[in-house]
């Protein structure tokens, strides 16, 4: 898996793709635009961090 399409919330929030180091999540929804461009060394890791962003966003 080369990329992959990231939710949160039921909404397509952004994708990730693969690069030397893990994964890269660029952004496609302006609310998660402070994660843009970081690099997670898992995509469970991205994941994970996108939806406790999205859990605080709700908030």
């Amino acid at each position: 898996m080369d990329r992959f399409v990231v939710e949160a919330n039921k909404r397509v929030v952004g994708i990730a793709i693969r690069v030397p180091g893990g994964f890269r999540f660029v952004c496609s929804d302006p609310d998660f635009q402070s994660m843009d461009r970081q690099i997670f060394p898992r995509a469970r890791a991205l994941a994970s961090k996108v939806a406790e962003f999205a859990r605080t966003r709700r908030h």
